[in-house]
């Protein structure tokens, strides 16, 4: 008899687990925020999140207001829809809020890549030292000569070559800004005298356009793998491509190259301080590209649709950059030479960066997560006074509750190419119930998890803007041709990739 008693006690306290641990206990305490778990235990809202995670916020924040606690696949999420409060979520201590222990463990899943405690101070004073400042000034010369050794090597001036070209748009921009990035930031093929010169840039052509490929197919595979929702053939495609990248960009192979950015260098130097192995250290590599060379191609590719979309933004930054061009006596011509666009002469095009931030804000989509480790009190913007649980997940979503936030930003859906820059050539102020916003378009994240890598990313991509309007006339291939709609499984991991490409053409000004 005590035997089964013995049994059915442990089977009462197993069931009584189970079900804690499938969130059917929990229960909304009363300084907490509105809580709903949906109607699958432990799963909760993870299907409706995955399908279109933008179109689920929606809902939830009509039905509940600015502030919501969710279900999602076994862990409780707080989405916070109210900018005035993301200061405070963003700027608290790590011992409240951290954001590592979410990204380490993407960071190991997806790239094989375990982080020390020293990753985030090491990649931080790297990107201060070498993406910013006079360093910056070094990347922008390194990335201007790659793009000329990939988009220009094969033309020349006259009426013989002013003849249309056709390719896809996506491809494109995505294919050419990945590769100049790639090589300015990981170096060039060596070589030694003139003649081997031009077989070493040729070999770098060839490499960096078939690593881009490769790129691709793992990019593609990136958000279902990141969910941990890739079936076993795709998993296999996904381990073999990290075997690939690992490999390619082994830190002995790389110091083999030319060129190495200092950005590159030091961090790895650094981690081989900190005794991280070199096995390790390969595959930081492939963190590196990912992170610097995932989202500027695909913005670029944005960028340049909403031009050829809005023929008086196209005319508007041509002007532009052909008035920066000329005042700094680098003015296109027939037998001018390639145009040296420096670091002075981009900080001199506000319709250029009022373009861009619109693209940013229009397809931009980062979700910022932190980990609550212990209660923590939240006011917002209203007076009302939340506690965040300790265990749960605290979570932003700028391109809802910001972005396309018609309140900060009237007719959100259209793109508006002097959104960000008064007629003086001033940053505007965006507004929201009247009071001045300090975050009206995140892109890059905020606090102590923005991204460090943000100011060339930004150069890269005006660079090569700024090269196809002053090199080329570009038109759509079918003027009529609506914009391609988002691709919604991607949402959460920074720019938005279109469900389609996009035919263009394009051809020398001069």
């Amino acid at each position: 008899m005590a035997l089964w008693v013995v049994l059915l006690c442990t089977l009462i306290a197993s069931l009584l687990g189970g079900l804690y641990l499938l969130g059917m206990f929990r229960r909304r305490r009363p300084d907490e925020p509105p809580l709903d778990k949906g109607t699958i235990p432990w799963l909760g809202y993870v299907l409706d999140f995955r399908k279109d995670s933008s179109e689920f916020l929606k809902r939830m924040q009509r039905k509940h207001g600015d502030i919501f606690t969710v279900l999602i696949g076994g862990y409780y999420f707080t989405f916070v829809m109210d900018p005035f409060c993301f200061g405070a979520i963003t700027k608290e201590s790590r011992s409240k809020l951290d954001f590592r222990t979410f990204a380490s463990k993407l960071v190991q899943q997806v790239f094989g890549y375990k982080p020390i405690e020293a990753n985030h101070s090491i990649v931080h004073a790297s990107s201060t030292k070498h993406l910013m400042g006079d360093g910056l000034t070094v990347m922008i010369q390194a990335t201007l000569e790659n793009f000329q050794k990939l988009m220009f090597f094969d033309l020349s001036s006259g009426e013989e070559k002013r003849v249309w070209q056709e390719d896809s748009l996506f491809h494109y921009c995505y294919n050419i800004v990945f590769r100049a990035g790639y090589l300015a930031l990981y170096g060039s093929e060596p070589h030694q005298g003139a003649d081997n010169k031009e077989k070493a840039i040729e070999q770098d052509r060839i490499h960096s356009n078939q690593l881009f490929y490769e790129f691709r197919k793992y990019d593609r595979l990136f958000p279902r793998l990141a969910s941990a929702v890739l079936p076993p053939k795709e998993k296999r495609e996904a381990e073999r491509l990290k075997r690939l990248f690992w490999s390619t960009l082994a830190v002995k192979k790389t110091w083999r190259k030319d060129n190495i950015s200092g950005w590159i260098r030091d961090q790895e130097q650094l981690l081989a301080e900190n005794g991280v192995p070199e096995y390790m250290r390969d595959r930081f590599m492939f963190v590196l590209l990912w992170a610097s060379q995932g989202n500027t191609g695909p913005t670029a590719f944005w960028l340049l649709l909403y031009l050829m979309k809005h023929p008086e933004a196209m005319k508007a930054l041509k002007d532009e950059v052909d008035k920066v061009s000329r005042e700094n006596g680098q003015e296109m011509k027939p037998g001018s030479p390639p145009v040296n666009i420096t670091r002075d002469m981009l900080n001199q095009t506000p319709l250029l960066d009022s373009a861009l931030e619109e693209t940013l804000r229009l397809v931009a989509a980062p979700i910022l997560v932190r980990a609550v480790l212990q209660d923590t009190s939240l006011k917002m913007s209203s007076g009302t006074e939340y506690t965040l649980r300790k265990g749960d997940r605290v979570a932003l979503f700028p391109h809802v509750s910001v972005q396309m936030n018609p309140e900060i930003h009237p007719d959100p859906h259209e793109f508006k190419y002097d959104r960000f820059v008064n007629p003086d050539g001033t940053k505007k102020d965006f507004y929201k119930n009247g009071k001045r916003l300090k975050y009206f378009n995140m892109p890059w994240g905020a606090g102590v998890s923005i991204c460090p890598g943000r100011f060339f990313a930004t150069t890269e991509m005006k660079l090569f803007v700024f090269l196809m309007l002053s090199y080329y006339d570009l038109e759509l291939v079918n003027r009529e041709e609506e914009i391609p709609a988002i691709d919604v499984s991607r949402w959460g991991f920074g720019t938005m990739h279109p469900v389609r490409d996009v035919r263009f053409r394009y051809r020398l000004r001069f």
